[in-house]
């Protein structure tokens, strides 16, 4: 801790950016501080990104990480603070500032249109005229070719964004954006839906920018990443800036210290296992058009079932397939003795919830309050009578924000305005309001800061020592070895094995992903 200490001490006595001695930045924000109403978003931060340079930017979910780079791009304007490029001191007020300057950024839901080509893509609204003033799309296939050449990608220029793959698409975010000589670089989480080898890509790819001089700013919560790719880090806490460092000069646990500002114990594992209770969740023989095959699994009350597998594999399938957002071709699944219907609404009804991959897409109403949020599925349960009760629903709202520890400014509050490990709460409260009894947990984690995992888990493991179940999806092995009482593994879209708690490692589970031994 006496390390911790020091790191703190020796950065927070320097202004602007801690680690002066070197070229001038690319582009530096200092002093930057942005208000939202009830919340200060952002207090007196800054950040240098130099050419050449890989700049990782953590903290906790709601530190300010996103909220920086959006005054960095132009989508919010800071309410106090400078921005300097090239040491100059500039203004960047819209997006289009900050392209004139050189900064692209790379958020993880992509802007890019489905049914056009990656050329159309790369040069939307730019595209190059021949002497007729008409679009010559000869010359922008050529254009998008030698973007595509830069970063490696064998791809047909003339191929629709709709038949590529999450990877590629990322590829051609980058693309895209180095066709806009981009300067600076921001990647938001940019592996939070990669498989390992198309990370592996990735690397490759921000290793050849580096060599080019681009500067990088990548947000990320995966402490792996910092330590391979940074070369600084700069941690941020309830929109303060805490520390600027050398990847290296901090281990780990140091960093995860800084970002939650207490000491976290990274090494969760389940305390002791209750024997498991009746069987909640029978699924038999179960296959989906173009989806999963003869899929089987059963989960009890009191215990969490991992279901792994590499991207791809149909985990995700699966849980729309037990919850009825997908339509059985064969096979049957049976809840508490009693047969789904094949509706999600049924499923809800006999108790089941699902908390998707996708929470903002697919978990959430965002512009709705938080309240709504967490009554939207139970709000029959609540009012039987069909006789809606204001006062009621708020204080059922109040008592699940402090039953999860939601960090809201209040009941009313947009749920769009939250921060991803809040809005994950959101979606679980609103599966306890509606007496869930078998949760299906896809990706719980993704996006999600290191603090939140913890609570995360922690949440639910409480859920099934109250004798809920859970079914629980991860890409992270780690995680599944760590949290999980048994495990399925998936292969080509079905079952390729069980692991029970005593063969739980993450050798095995890749074994089985991979059909190895």
């Amino acid at each position: 801790m006496a390390a911790i200490r020091w790191i703190t001490i020796s950065f927070s006595t320097l202004s602007g950016d801690p680690l002066t001695n070197e070229a001038t930045p690319l582009l530096e924000l200092r002093g930057i501080t942005k208000h939202f109403p009830g919340v200060l978003a952002l207090d007196g931060v800054s950040l240098a990104l130099r050419g050449g340079e890989v700049h990782m930017l953590i903290g906790e979910n709601g530190a300010g990480k996103s909220t920086l780079m959006k005054v960095l791009c132009g989508a919010y304007t800071a309410d106090a603070g400078q921005i300097l490029a090239d040491g100059k001191p500039v203004q960047v007020r819209t997006a289009a500032d900050a392209r004139v300057l050189g900064v692209a950024v790379i958020f993880q839901e992509y802007s890019l249109v489905p049914h056009l080509s990656i050329a159309q893509n790369i040069y939307l609204g730019r595209e190059p005229l021949n002497k007729l003033g008409l679009i010559d799309h000869a010359r922008m296939r050529r254009d998008a070719r030698a973007m595509l050449d830069r970063l490696g990608l064998d791809l047909d220029t003339r191929r629709e964004m709709q038949g590529l793959g999450v990877a590629q698409q990322q590829m051609v975010e980058i693309a895209k954006a180095l066709s806009q000589n981009a300067r600076v670089l921001v990647l938001d989480e940019p592996t939070a839906a990669l498989s390992e080898r198309e990370t592996h890509k990735l690397f490759e790819v921000i290793a050849g920018l580096k060599k080019q001089g681009v500067a990088m700013a990548y947000i990320s919560h995966r402490m792996e990443e910092v330590f391979r790719l940074g070369d600084r880090v700069t941690v941020l806490r309830d929109g303060k800036h805490v520390a600027t460092l050398r990847a290296g000069d901090a281990t780990p646990d140091e960093l995860v210290t800084m970002m939650v500002g207490r000491k976290v114990d990274m090494s969760y594992h389940r305390g002791d296992r209750p024997a498991p209770g009746a069987c909640l969740l029978d699924v038999q023989d179960i296959s989906a058009a173009n989806s999963i095959r003869h899929v089987s699994l059963k989960v009890h009350a009191g215990e969490i079932v991992g279901l792994s597998g590499l991207v791809g594999s149909g985990r995700t399938e699966v849980a729309r397939a037990i919850f009825g957002a997908d339509a059985l071709t064969s096979g049957r699944i049976r809840f508490d003795g009693q047969e789904l219907r094949g509706s999600p609404t049924h499923a809800r009804d006999l108790g089941m919830g699902l908390i998707p991959e996708s929470r903002k897409q697919q978990g959430l109403a965002l512009l709705r309050t938080v309240c709504d949020n967490l009554l939207l599925a139970g709000l029959g349960r609540l009012f039987p009578s069909r006789i809606y009760q204001p006062g009621k629903a708020h204080e059922e709202g109040r008592r699940r924000i402090q039953q999860l520890r939601i960090v809201t400014p209040g009941t009313r509050t947009a749920t769009q305005s939250l921060s991803g490990g809040n809005q994950q709460k959101v979606v679980i409260g609103k599966w306890l309001v509606a007496g869930t009894r078998l949760f299906i947990f896809d990706e719980p984690t993704r996006g999600i800061d290191v603090g939140s995992k913890e609570e995360i888990f922690h949440l639910i493991d409480d859920l099934v020592h109250q004798g809920a179940a859970v079914l629980m999806i991860s890409s992270e092995l780690g995680e599944v070895v760590r949290v999980c009482d048994r495990a399925y593994v998936m292969k080509d879209r079905c079952v390729a094995g069980e692991l029970l708690h005593d063969q739980l490692s993450e050798a095995n589970l890749l074994r089985l992903a991979m059909h190895h031994g």
